[in-house]
């Protein structure tokens, strides 16, 4: 009994000392080659699409929610986790699942919303000025097999 209680308030204080955020994004692959990004409203940039993981979330779930709502993206197969990345700069605490997408079904591109200005498909070695330096970062440890960084 007082093992279980003791466990439980280290367990309450971990969270509360170790918290963390989770984010899942989705690097989605078509067959040509080209990759997906989106362009937000609120921040400056092209992204790979994707969000925060909700509470009791799997990382995965997160992934085929966020894929669909922002690139009207549907999974079609399982996606690849590629890494795990701390994004410390934006939030303390802050983690990023990435994952590569080669099956997927996509209608058509979303037409702009109140989150996402625009969703666009873009040659690997053609990619817009804008796109932001942690999407160039990974295009290159995924396409051109440079090591990974532990870190956004």
């Amino acid at each position: 009994m007082i093992k279980r209680l003791v466990a439980r308030t280290l367990q309450g204080y971990w969270r509360m000392s170790r918290g963390l955020t989770m984010g899942a994004q989705g690097v989605v692959f078509d067959t040509a080659g080209r990759v997906v990004l989106v362009r937000h409203t609120y921040r400056a940039g092209w992204h790979f699409p994707g969000g925060g993981v909700e509470r009791n979330e799997l990382a995965e779930v997160a992934l085929k929610r966020e894929l669909a709502e922002e690139a009207n993206v549907h999974l079609a197969g399982r996606a690849e986790l590629f890494g795990l990345y701390g994004n410390f700069k934006a939030f303390p605490s802050d983690h990023i699942a990435l994952f590569v997408v080669r099956e997927f079904d996509q209608p058509n591109l979303p037409n702009p919303n109140v989150e996402i200005a625009e969703c666009q498909w873009f040659a690997v070695d053609a990619l817009p000025d804008s796109v932001v330096q942690p999407v160039r970062d990974r295009l290159a440890e995924i396409c051109d097999r440079r090591p990974q960084s532990p870190t956004w």
